[in-house]
């Protein structure tokens, strides 16, 4: 009973910790605020001392490096997480977060990589699509990346005038080689 108890308020105390580690990164992100980062980033990088083998421990990790301009230190944690078996919308997350960090550093191999098991696990997923035909780009596969940029715009637009050349602009992302 009372390793049960022990293992619950341990996991309470994680999940805590997670929260509150959570809520400064995205707080620090979206105020492009240094000093909130490098608090998350503190509290993040004691968290994964001590559950080093936690995957989303690991994954905010690597989310805070990221948020606060260290892309090359992201990466090993992201990586592991995604080792430890990160699911869900943590690993659509964690996919996009390295594959984007991989382009930015100009590891377009593993960009490209990456972002294809993001969008073939999470087909849905536009913004994996977009990082995806961005490193496409970068990988000089220029068709590839201009169809799925045009089929993204065709299947999320309202622009009237777009819409009225629907079928032309969806026909050539599929075709864009073809002339008359």
């Amino acid at each position: 009973m009372n390793d049960k108890r022990i293992n619950t308020t341990a996991e309470t105390t994680l999940n805590l910790l997670l929260e509150k580690a959570h809520e400064l990164r995205e707080e620090g992100r979206a105020k492009q605020d240094q000093e909130i980062l490098k608090k998350a980033r503190s509290l993040l990088l004691e968290m994964v001392a001590t559950y080093p083998d936690h995957a989303e421990v690991n994954y905010q990790t690597g989310m805070v490096h990221d948020n606060s301009g260290y892309p090359n230190e992201a990466i090993p944690y992201y990586v592991k997480a995604i080792d430890q078996g990160l699911t869900g919308a943590n690993l659509q997350r964690c996919l996009l977060g390295l594959g984007s960090t991989y382009r930015s550093l100009g590891y377009y191999q593993e960009a490209v990589e990456t972002l294809h098991r993001g969008v073939t696990e999470f087909p849905e997923h536009r913004g994996l699509q977009i990082f995806y035909s961005m490193a496409l780009y970068n990988a000089k596969d220029y068709k590839q990346a201009m169809e799925i940029v045009l089929a993204n715009l065709m299947e999320t637009t309202s622009d009237e005038h777009l819409q009225y050349f629907k079928r032309g602009i969806s026909y050539y992302a599929q075709h864009l080689d073809e002339t008359w």
